[in-house]
């Protein structure tokens, strides 16, 4: 019977034939399990860090069996410096205030860490935990929004004119404008543009659109002080407004003129948009010093603020609180240093800080999220090289790396340039290769977050997760990231909003699914968001489910208190598909045949581990139907089957259930997976909503 008539018949019969290939030569990526899977450490309630890091939480979190550690900066999310070290010396020492820079000499321990607000903010809302407004539009003339003096030409040695900085309103809908009026602070902008967006969403639909002047937008010799400006002879309904600043007056803020960084960019004390009729100024903008004044962005903000300005509502786990903890397992772990709100001297006081602890690192993540932030390419990418040209100096041999995009799952894209080009990463790219830096981007990092939290089809979604954790690393060497810059996706989980389905099986699955299809794709890491036990709260409202990111449930006192699904998948990933040693080992092709229009519910990766077994993971993820795989594999034109005892392990709906919606759910059954030995068979039947691991060694078919 031809090949193609006996595949017929199988898939009629509802079979799923999975086909390994060992063929050496078509191995799809090499890794160390020990090293490429592993978990997010992040910002905490104070008084968190103390139990997390203690000894019962760390055995608990060990025994998942991840790796390597990922520290995040949830700092850089909400505006805010991170002050790494609570040590260190402000640019103005008399005043406490200015740039802060953290001390590179250890002394005790550094078990907590800060951030500090920005009072210079020119953001209304933030992805941390939007709890601070924009200086722009708050009513108060003795604040001010300035950008970041690191974009300007004295320390990009390029004109101000290619990194032009920006403040933009949104009106929310569609109003009258013919009319701006601006309070210009120190320093103000000589030359400027004002422009309103033709589009459809300026901020979430940035390609679809572009920046107009306004008739009269352009200022070419400005003067600072309070100025309106007629921008057309008749309203033009628009909803957003740029005012878009090329040139600097250099005159200096309110810190006076001692440091330079004090008399770069631009700053603007307050703004308003709105009509001009008869000298009398109609204004759209709600003025207040709170988040639900009229929301404003901008493209960088000055790291400049004081020792007043201590966020005590999160506290940063310590350095040495991670490293002392024993949960790096010795391996070399990675690290943040804050970008768009630090400077590179801090950047750098933190690396020489770890070196003289001699604390082993991975690579350094450069700043944290710039595309959730508006951030464009250039000026992200100009930091960059000045960041990354400061680090190089002393560490010659460090890998570095970004950009640390938001869990997209398409192209990141924003406004057009000159060309056309809306792609952020390929423009980013283009910027350091011409910059000279090609060789301080040693790897390019990513968050991974497919999904929302409030979705009723979380096994609708498990369908599509191979394909996006593929396709994504597939967009960005698209986008022109170099076949020598592993990828790395440094936070992941199903959702950005932390709900029930966490804890419940599809959160499994779906850890299983994307560690696995991310490496067989190429990368190079993936961490789990995130490592610490959390008691059960509701991060997304509009849904009221209740979940924790962690593999765990956690007392409001952060112990263990039960053990969930992404915790037994961790398990099963790291100990029975991989071979929990510290050693490379090879993922080879699982590969199911075209099945017709119906996609296969079974997800199927392969691993040939140094103890020369060949493990396979089969996820099923269909909620109700079990599955029937026939396994066979080959190495070249040789077939080849299990040979001896199979180690089957299983977990799924039959091992654990999910109970209840509110802070004290629970897990009953609540595990752990079935371990067994079974003898080899031509086919193999998996449970409903189950992830199953068949290893064991495999040889020639028997004549």
């Amino acid at each position: 019977m031809m090949v193609a008539a006996i595949l017929a018949v199988v898939l009629a019969r509802g079979a799923i034939p999975v086909d390994v290939d060992l063929t050496p030569a078509h191995a799809l990526n090499r890794v160390d399990p020990l090293r490429a899977i592993g978990a997010g450490l992040d910002a905490e309630n104070p008084g968190a860090p103390s139990a997390i890091y203690g000894a019962a939480d760390v055995s608990a979190m060990l025994s998942s069996g991840l790796g390597p550690v990922s520290v995040r900066l949830l700092t850089e999310l909400g505006v805010q410096d991170w002050h790494w070290n609570g040590a260190g010396t402000w640019s103005d020492a008399a005043a406490h205030d200015g740039y802060w820079t953290g001390s590179a000499v250890p002394h005790g321990t550094i078990a907590n860490s800060w951030g500090y607000r920005l009072p210079h903010r020119g953001f209304t809302h933030d992805t941390a935990y939007d709890d601070d407004y924009s200086r722009l539009d708050d009513g108060d003339r003795s604040t001010y929004w300035k950008s970041n003096p690191y974009l300007t030409q004295a320390y990009t040695g390029e004109s101000d004119a290619l990194h032009p900085q920006w403040a933009l309103v949104d009106l929310g809908t569609r109003e009258p404008v013919d009319a701006i009026r601006l309070w210009w602070a120190n320093p103000y902008a000589t030359s400027y543009r004002v422009q309103y967006w033709s589009g459809y969403d300026a901020l979430y639909a940035p390609a679809a659109g572009r920046w107009v002047d306004f008739p009269n937008g352009a200022v070419a010799a400005g003067r600072g002080g309070a100025v309106t400006l007629r921008l057309a002879p008749a309203p033009l309904r628009v909803q957003f407004v740029r005012v878009l600043m090329t040139a600097s007056s250099h005159t200096c803020d309110t810190h006076g003129s001692a440091d330079p960084r004090d008399c770069a960019g631009y700053a603007i004390d307050e703004l308003g948009i709105g009509t001009l009729s008869n000298a009398a100024f109609h204004d759209e903008i709600r003025h207040r010093p709170d988040n639900t004044q009229t929301a404003t962005y901008v493209s960088s903000v000055d790291p400049w603020h004081a020792s007043t300005e201590r966020v005590t509502e999160d506290v940063v786990p310590g350095l040495d609180a991670v490293f002392g903890s024993g949960l790096t397992r010795g391996l070399p772990a990675l690290v943040p240093v804050s970008l768009l709100y630090g400077t590179p001297d801090d950047a750098v006081a933190e690396i020489r800080y770890l070196f003289v602890r001699g604390d082993a690192l991975r690579g350094v993540e450069i700043g944290e999220e710039p595309d959730g932030q508006f951030v464009v390419p250039e000026d992200y990418g100009a930091l960059y090289v000045q960041w990354t040209k400061a680090l190089r100096a002393i560490a010659p041999s460090l890998p570095l790396g970004g950009p640390v995009f938001q869990g997209a799952t398409s192209d990141v894209l924003t406004w057009p340039d000159a060309h056309g080009d809306a792609s952020w990463l390929r423009r980013f790219i283009a910027y350091v290769r011409t910059h000279g830096a090609t060789t301080r981007w040693n790897f390019m990092s990513f968050e991974h977050y497919p999904f929302g939290g409030c979705s009723t089809t979380p096994y609708a979604n498990l369908l599509r997760e191979p394909a996006l954790a593929s396709g994504i690393l597939h967009v960005w060497r698209a986008d022109g990231v170099p076949s020598n810059v592993p990828f790395l996706v440094t936070e992941m989980n199903y959702s950005a909003d932390a709900t029930a389905v966490f804890q419940a099986v599809p959160g499994a699955l779906w850890f299983a699914d994307s560690v696995g299809a991310f490496l067989s794709d190429g990368a190079s890491g993936a961490y789990l968001y995130q490592y610490a036990p959390e008691p059960l709260q509701r991060t997304n409202y509009s849904c009221g489910t209740y979940g924790s990111y962690g593999m765990f449930t956690g007392t409001p006192a952060y112990a263990v208190r039960q053990k969930t699904a992404q915790y037994f998948a961790a398990q099963l990933v790291t100990q029975q598909w991989a071979q929990p040693i510290d050693a490379l080992q090879s993922i080879v092709p699982a590969v199911q045949p075209a099945a017709g229009p119906a996609a296969s519910p079974v997800s199927s990766y392969a691993i040939l581990r140094p103890d020369g077994e060949v493990a396979v993971m089969l996820v099923n993820e269909s909620a109700t139907s079990s599955a029937t795989v026939l396994l066979s594999f080959h190495n070249g034109m040789r077939a080849l089957a299990f040979s001896g005892n199979v180690t089957e392990a299983v977990f799924g709906s039959a091992q654990y259930v999910w109970h209840g919606n509110g802070p004290s759910a629970y897990a009953s059954p609540d595990g752990p997976a079935l371990v067994g030995a079974i003898a080899p068979a031509s086919s193999y039947t998996l449970e409903p909503a189950s992830i199953t691991i068949l290893r064991g060694r495999v040889g020639a078919l028997s004549p």
